[in-house]
């Protein structure tokens, strides 16, 4: 997959309607790329590091994890969360 395909299918999913109350948290990673889903977009490049749809799966539902697990809304924001998540990966 190209890089454009990668932050596409990254759009389709987080799009996708909710299913559950963990999965409210796609707006929150939604807002977190700004609704930016183009190649100019810097905080998309990790998904360069990943190879397959599946695998994008994978980043999407690991971090919906950690939000219901260990997210603190009094002591940290949805944005600082996302961008923790992506340095620590």
């Amino acid at each position: 997959m190209t890089l454009l395909e990668k932050i596409k299918y990254l759009e389709q999913l987080l799009n996708q309607p909710e299913e559950n109350f963990a999965e409210g948290f796609k707006a929150d990673i939604l807002i977190f790329f700004d609704d930016d889903f183009s190649l100019e977009n810097s905080q998309l490049q990790f998904l360069g590091t990943l190879n397959s749809k599946q695998e994008i799966e994978n980043w999407i539902e690991k971090l919906i994890s950690r939000f219901v697990m260990k997210f603190d809304l009094e002591g940290e924001t949805e944005q600082d969360f996302i961008y923790d998540y992506l340095q620590k990966g």
